[in-house]
C-alpha cells in the first residue's frame, strides 16, 4: 500500500463517529486517572499509603469483578485514544477539520508529539489490561527495575540520561503550554473554567515531570536506580523537603487540574 493510500485510509477512519467517540472516551478515562492520582497524593501528604501513578490509580479498581470490568472499558478507551494519536501522526493534527494546514516544521513537530502521546496511552492501556487480568505491578517498581538493568552498562546509563532529559523537556513544554495558554488551540471553546483548569493542570503536571526527570539524572549520578521510580517517587520525595506537605498538596492540585481539563477535551477537543 502506497503512502497516499495509507493516508487516505486513515483519513476515512477518522471520519468514523465511533472512532471519535472512543478517542473522546480515552480523554475521559485519562481525566479520571489523573484525579485518582491527585487523590492518592493528598493521602500521601497526610501520612497514608499508596502509589501516586497510573498503576496506583488503576489498581484501585482491581479488587472486584465490577472494578475489573471498568479496567477493560478503560483499556479499550485508551487504545482508541492511542490509535487516534497514531492517525494524527500520519495525517496531521485535528484530522477531522477540513482545510487543515499540513505543511512546515510545526506540523511535523505536532505529528511527533502525537506519536509520543500514542505511546503514553498505549502504556496506560497495557497497565489497565494487566490489572484487569490480576497481574498488575507498581509502575514505580517497574521503572526502578528497568533503570537498574540499564545502569549495568555504560550504554545503558546513556539511555537513562537521555530518558531523563526527555522527561525534563516534556515537563518544561507542559509548563510553557500552560503558562502561554497554547492548550486553548486544542479546544473548540475558550471559557474561563477551561482556561483555569488548563493553566493549573499543565503547569502543575509539568513541574512534577521536571522533578521526575531530575530524579532520573540523580539516579545515574548516585548509582541509585530507586531514585528513578517515576511520578510516585517524585511526589514522595517532596515529603523530605521543608513545607513538604504543602508542596505535595500543590502537586495534587496541579495533577487534579489536568484531570479536570481532560473533561473539556472529552467534550470540546478539536478532533
Amino acid at each position: 500500500m502506497s503512502g497516499n493510500q495509507v493516508t487516505g485510509a486513515v483519513d476515512r477512519a477518522t471520519d468514523s463517529p465511533w472512532f471519535q467517540r472512543g478517542a473522546r472516551a480515552g480523554h475521559a478515562v485519562s481525566g479520571l486517572v489523573h484525579l485518582l492520582i491527585a487523590y492518592i497524593v493528598v493521602r500521601l501528604a497526610f501520612g497514608e499509603g499508596g502509589n501516586a501513578d497510573q498503576s496506583g490509580a488503576l489498581g484501585i479498581f482491581a479488587g472486584n469483578t465490577g472494578g475489573r470490568i471498568v479496567l477493560w472499558i478503560a483499556a479499550v478507551a485508551f487504545v482508541a485514544l492511542a490509535l487516534w494519536r497514531v492517525a494524527e501522526a500520519i495525517v496531521g493534527p485535528h484530522a477531522t477539520e477540513p482545510g487543515r494546514d499540513n505543511d512546515g516544521a510545526e506540523d511535523w513537530l505536532d505529528r511527533g508529539k502525537a506519536l509520543s502521546l500514542a505511546v503514553v496511552y498505549a502504556g496506560f492501556a497495557w497497565t489497565a489490561v494487566r490489572f484487569a487480568m490480576g497481574s498488575g505491578q507498581s509502575s514505580g517498581q517497574q521503572n526502578t527495575g528497568l533503570t537498574a538493568r540499564l545502569m549495568e552498562s555504560g550504554a545503558g546509563k546513556f539511555v537513562v540520561v537521555v530518558a531523563g532529559l526527555i522527561i525534563i523537556g516534556v515537563g518544561v513544554y507542559h509548563v510553557y503550554k500552560g503558562a502561554s495558554r497554547n492548550f486553548l488551540d486544542d479546544l473548540k471553546t475558550h471559557d474561563r473554567a477551561a482556561t483555569i483548569a488548563g493553566v493549573v493542570g499543565y503547569c502543575g503536571k509539568g513541574l512534577v515531570l521536571v522533578g521526575t526527570g531530575i530524579l532520573v539524572l540523580v539516579a545515574v549520578a548516585t548509582s541509585d536506580p530507586s531514585k528513578a521510580s517515576g511520578i510516585d517517587g517524585t511526589v514522595k520525595s517532596l515529603a523530605a523537603l521543608p513545607a513538604g506537605q504543602v508542596l505535595m498538596i500543590l502537586a495534587a492540585i496541579g495533577i487534579a487540574g489536568y484531570g479536570v481539563y481532560c473533561y473539556w477535551l472529552t467534550r470540546y477537543a478539536r478532533m
